[in-house]
C-alpha cells in the first residue's frame, strides 16, 4: 500500500459513500411525488426484510413488469409489422447490408457477434460480475447483473413465443444459421442490458465526467454494433433489433431505479 493513500471503501460503506452521487446528482433524492411514494414503500420493506432483500423483491416485481411490457410491446410490434410501417425498412436495409459483405468481414463480424451469443455473453458477464463483486466486497453487483440478465432472457423468450416471427431467408444469411423466432433479437436485447448495467456500476465509482461519458459511450457503441451485426449477417430484421433495443432500455431503466431505491434504504433508513 502506498503511504498516505487509503484503499477504496468497499462493502456497505463504499456503496453509501461512493455510489450515491453521480456528477453531483444524489441518486437517493426523489423529487417527484410518485418517486417519493415508491421510495417510502421500499424503505418500509427494507426495515422488515433488510436492504438486500428489499432490492431482490423490487427487482422481482420489476421483472414481472418487464415480461408484461414484453407482451404488450409484442402486440404493438405485430400490429406495426402487419401494417408495414417501420417494417418497410427491413428488406432495403438487409439488401444494403448484403452489398457490404466479404469473406473476411463476414468472419470478423461472426466472431464479434459470438461475444453476444448464448455462450459468449454469459461468460463475459460472469467474469465482470465476479470482478466487481470482489473489488467492492459486495453482493450488489451480483444481484443486479444476475437479475438484469435473467430479466432480459425472460423478455427475449416471451417476445419470441408471442410473435413467432420468421427470420430472413437462409439464402440471405451468413452461416452458421439460426432457427429460433426472429423477434426480438436476443443479442441486441442482452447487449443493451448487460453493457448498460456494467457501465452503470462502473460510472458510479468514476470521479471524472469525461471518464463517465467514455464508459457510457463504450457501452452504447457495444450495444449498437452488436445489434447491427445481426442485420449485417442476415440473422435478424432491422425491426427485430430496434424492438430489442427499446425493450432492453426499458428493463435497464427498471434495474437502475431498483438500485437507486436500494441506495435510498441504505442512506435514509425508514
Amino acid at each position: 500500500m502506498v503511504a498516505g493513500k487509503n484503499p477504496p471503501e468497499a462493502g456497505v460503506s463504499g456503496e453509501v459513500h461512493q455510489d450515491r452521487f453521480v456528477g453531483g446528482q444524489d441518486l437517493t433524492r426523489w423529487d417527484t411525488k410518485p418517486g417519493q411514494l415508491l421510495a417510502s414503500a421500499v424503505q418500509r420493506i427494507s426495515r422488515l426484510l433488510g436492504s438486500h432483500a428489499a432490492l431482490v423483491l423490487t427487482l422481482a416485481v420489476g421483472a414481472a413488469l418487464a415480461v408484461a411490457l414484453a407482451a404488450i410491446f409484442a402486440e404493438v410490434y405485430e400490429s406495426v409489422v402487419e401494417a408495414d410501417g417501420v417494417a418497410g425498412l427491413d428488406h432495403p436495409v438487409l439488401d444494403g447490408a448484403k452489398t457490404l459483405r466479404s469473406p473476411v468481414l463476414d468472419t470478423v463480424i461472426t466472431g464479434y457477434t459470438d461475444v453476444g451469443g448464448t455462450v459468449g455473453m454469459p461468460v463475459l458477464a460472469l467474469a465482470i460480475m465476479i470482478g466487481l463483486a470482489l473489488r467492492r466486497r459486495s453482493w450488489t453487483p451480483v444481484i443486479l447483473m444476475l437479475v438484469a440478465g435473467l430479466g432480459s432472457l425472460s423478455m427475449t423468450i416471451a417476445g419470441k413465443e408471442l410473435v413467432g416471427r420468421t427470420r430472413p431467408d437462409l439464402a440471405d444469411a451468413v452461416p452458421p444459421y439460426e432457427y429460433s423466432a426472429s423477434f426480438p433479437s436476443g443479442h441486441s436485447l442482452n447487449s443493451v442490458v448487460i453493457a448498460g448495467i456494467v457501465a452503470y456500476l462502473i460510472i458510479l465509482r468514476l470521479k471524472s465526467a469525461r471518464a463517465r461519458v467514455l464508459a457510457g459511450v463504450a457501452a452504447g457503441v457495444f450495444a449498437a454494433t452488436m445489434g447491427l451485426s445481426r442485420v449485417y449477417l442476415g440473422h435478424h430484421w432491422l425491426t427485430d433489433v430496434l424492438g430489442a433495443w427499446a425493450l432492453g432500455a426499458a428493463w435497464l431503466a427498471l434495474v437502475v431505479t431498483a438500485h437507486r431505491l436500494y441506495l435510498t434504504t441504505r442512506v435514509h433508513p425508514a
